[in-house]
């Protein structure tokens, strides 16, 4: 095997996909993390953090793990911001793909966490592939010269519709709520082609073959219809994050992927840790432990141990 492989990669950069960072890049194995966004997790959206071991102040989510963060690229692991559109896990050679790159490895950790939804509005799964989209860097060059609208009030919402505004000639980024979850001078907002319409919700989708209107309605039940071609939705819910495993592993009836008691899941050489195993306590640190638990089981699958190696200080 390729000493170009990753040992270890891992999809997801929460305090699960990051513990396990620190865990085996500590180990000195390749390690590699893959996150959508250092802001989209459930972790990063808390605004105060204070009963984390070890804490000796209050932290905001954000702040936490930029610490997790750190420690992990500190003992070596590398760090991509990208979106994982595919795997292929089943062979000995384990493969991600991303937009621009397919990265390859010997092990892989699922740590992509809870924050995924199913299709609430009406319309949406109708038009999914029809206008509708959840990937903008994905779909942004569908809609040149075209109107848009991305859903969500979080940076990452934010970012994806400064995205989409080098491609679209208009976009609108529609928050349900009164306030972004960004400071009022965050550079995206001052983008000319971007229209931002606080304290609305999208109520439907509606269109032909393809989306051509969405319908809005204000915190006074106001409605309103605005047309556009595509729907960009960034609104959070409590489902795990599985949609790019294309059924690969094995998952239970809630959509949790299933492992053991050591992480491991129904792929050899591929493990899970934190809020996407529907774990029922949902805290920061039993996903910290989880990730501790994957990146010891991935280091032992590497290295063909018949035991876990519990400690490489010295």
């Amino acid at each position: 095997m390729s000493d170009s492989l990753y040992d270890v990669m891992i999809i997801g950069g929460g305090p699960a996909g990051l513990s396990a960072a620190q865990y085996a890049s500590r180990a000195k194995m390749k390690v590699l993390v893959i996150d959508k966004s250092a802001t989209a997790g459930a972790l990063a959206f808390a605004s105060l953090i204070e009963n984390y071991p070890g804490l000796e102040k209050p932290l905001t989510g954000k702040e936490l793990l930029a610490i997790f963060r750190r420690q992990a690229t500190e003992f070596g692991a590398e760090y991509a911001e990208a979106q994982v559109i595919g795997v292929s896990l089943q062979g000995e050679v384990k493969e991600i793909f991303t937009m621009d790159k397919t990265y390859q490895g010997k092990t892989v950790i699922i740590a992509t966490g809870s924050m995924g939804r199913k299709a609430t509005i009406k319309g949406e799964a109708d038009f999914l592939g029809r206008g509708v989209s959840y990937c903008a860097i994905c779909d942004a060059a569908f809609y040149r010269g075209k109107t848009v609208c991305v859903l969500g009030d979080s940076e990452e919402a934010v970012k994806e519709a400064g995205l989409l505004t080098r491609f679209a000639e208009i976009v609108y980024l529609i928050s349900p709520s009164q306030r972004l979850k960004v400071d009022d001078d965050y550079p995206t907002l001052s983008i000319g082609n971007l229209k931002t319409i606080l304290g609305h919700t999208v109520t439907s989708i509606e269109g032909g073959e393809l989306v051509e209107t969405i319908r809005l309605k204000d915190i006074s039940g106001k409605e309103s219809t605005l047309e556009l071609s595509g729907v960009f939705v960034y609104l959070h819910g409590s489902k795990p994050v599985i949609d790019y495993l294309q059924g690969i592993v094995e998952v239970s009836e809630d959509e949790c992927v299933v492992t053991n008691r050591m992480m491991e899941t129904s792929i050899p050489g591929v493990f899970s840790a934190g809020d996407v195993t529907c774990t029922e306590v949902r805290q920061v640190v039993v996903a910290a432990s989880a990730g501790c638990i994957a990146a010891l089981s991935a280091e032992k699958y590497v290295f063909h141990r018949k035991r876990r190696k519990l400690d490489w200080h010295g």
